[in-house]
Order: C-alpha cells, then structure tokens, then sequence
C-alpha cells in the first residue's frame, strides 16, 4: 500500500489511494487525501470500493455494472475500512457486496458484477456534435478569466489541484441565475498516467463519474451546488462499463436530468472517447434541498 504525498502530482495520490492495504481475507483498508476537504468525496469511496472488489475476482473477469448508496458521509482524517462478501463465482459472472465502516457504522454500501469477456450484439447511440476540448478554455483560463469575483466555495472548488480537469463546453450556469434546460456536456481527461491495467482505469474512471452530475439537476432551478442556501448530498450512484478505454485523451461526460422532485433530483450520464466510442453509463440521485430558514 502507498501513501498519497504531499509532493507528488493529484494523479500519483489518485493511485496511491486506490492502492488499498489487504488486512485480511476480503478486508482491505483505504485512506484520503489530506486536501482540506470536510467529508471524503463519493467518487473516492465508489472508486476504493471497487478495488476492493475487483482483488476479490478472478483476472479474467471485468467489471460490467455497479450500484451503491451513501449513508453517512465519509471523514477523511480516518481511514475507511472495506468488507467483500464474495456473493456468487458463476461460470461467466461474478458478484461482490462491499461495505465501506468507518468509527464503526457503514457509510456505503455497494454491490458489483463481474463477467468475463464474451462477443455478442453491439449498438451505442451516437456522441453529441459538440465544440472540441481544444477549442473550450482551460482550467487556468477559467481561473483567470473569472475567479477573482468568484463566490468563495466555487473559487476553492476550481483552485484545487485535481488528478481530473473538466472543461465545460458552457459555462451560463457557472456566471448566471439563468434557469436552464437540465443538461450539460463536459470534456474530461486524466491529469498524467494512468496504469494500463483495466482494473485502474476502471476505477478512475468510477472516481471521475461522480464529478458534476448533481448539479445538473439544479439547471432548471437557476442555482449550483455552491449555493449556500441548497443542502446537497449524492444519495446512490449506478454505472455500467460498456467497453474498456486506456484513458489517454479527454472522455466527453453528457449529462441530463430528467427529473427533481422530493427534494431528490436524478441526473443520467455517459462517458464517450472522443472518437466516439460509448465507454460508460452512469445515473445518480441525490439530495437538493433549500436550508431551513434561507
């Protein structure tokens, strides 16, 4: 097991977090990165809990599908314990439980399934005609052009060094109270290497999905999850895995919520490359509520 530093780059911490430490039979051990962040971000969890998993099964199977839930947010001065029960080995499939424990409660829980790889029919549907990423600004441009008026909490977000840098093809929702249709497309890539070994890629790729996703719910409303007057929090999170992909270039991340109600809104995704090829389909729901007295 490595430890993230504080000298190396965010994508050698990303592997070094997701590089677990085996303590027993099914029972591994992760920690987080000493960012400055309140609670350890969902991905993180999703992505360790994946690993843990993924050291359970035979080497020929991959993962195809994930579906989890967030009970109690994650402290990340604390290291998260991670528990495989080994349900099934069939002959083409295999399905693990996971259980995140930390100060001794569960604070996730999820379930994957594992299948070796097989031929069979084939369709996607197509990838959205956008602007390319070279085309869009780059996170030091955004920085430049806009976060010295910037609100605090959006300012942090976008100051942080990240192993993921998203470039937004619009960004209204960022600079205005405009209600908007509720979708977006992001352009996303690695920050440095990723190990080719699909049981790395697949985890990154499970920590970027958690990136952006709840705010777009909050598009139709005119708000953002900075908003300090909305309670956000990702409830579960599903995703399948179509196609392998080695991460080298940008993925193009669309986005649409097709509902809010309850003070729940969902928000459905898929990962394109960018000759594309659909790697990845995701769907989350999580929790949009106005604070009390706001």
């Amino acid at each position: 097991m490595s430890r993230p530093s504080h000298s190396s780059s965010p994508m050698e911490n990303l592997l070094a977090t997701l590089d677990l430490e085996k303590l027993e039979e099914n029972l591994f051990r992760g920690t987080s990165p000493q960012v400055g962040w309140q609670r350890v971000f969902g991905g993180q969890v999703i992505a360790q809990a994946l690993m843990a998993a993924q050291r359970t099964v035979d080497a020929d199977r991959f993962i195809h599908s994930l579906h989890a839930y967030f009970m109690r947010p994650g402290d990340p001065l604390v290291p998260i314990i991670y528990q495989v029960d080994r349900i099934r080995d069939g002959a083409s499939f295999a399905t693990r439980r996971i259980v995140a424990i930390q100060h001794g409660h569960a604070i996730f829980a999820m379930s994957a399934s594992f299948q070796i790889e097989e031929g069979g029919f084939d369709h996607q549907s197509p990838i959205p005609n956008v602007p390319q990423p070279e085309s869009l600004m780059s996170e030091a441009q955004l920085q430049e052009a806009f976060l010295a008026n910037a609100p605090p909490a959006i300012r942090k977000y976008w100051e942080n060094k990240r192993p993921i840098e998203i470039r937004p093809v619009s960004l209204t929702h960022y600079i205005s109270r405009e209600k908007l249709e509720p979708k977006q497309d992001i352009w996303v890539r690695a920050v440095g290497a990723v190990p080719d070994d699909r049981h790395y890629q697949a985890a990154v790729l499970a920590y970027l999905s958690d990136m952006t996703l709840l705010d777009t719910s909050l598009y139709a409303h005119g708000t953002t999850i900075f908003d300090p007057t909305i309670q956000v929090a990702s409830l579960d999170h599903a995703m399948w895995f179509h196609r392998p992909c080695k991460l080298e270039d940008w993925l193009l991340y669309t986005q649409d919520s097709p509902s809010a109600s309850g003070a729940r809104g969902l928000t459905r995704g898929n990962l394109f490359t960018r000759d594309g090829v659909l790697i990845a389909s995701m769907a989350q729901e999580g929790l949009i509520r106005k604070r009390a007295n706001d």
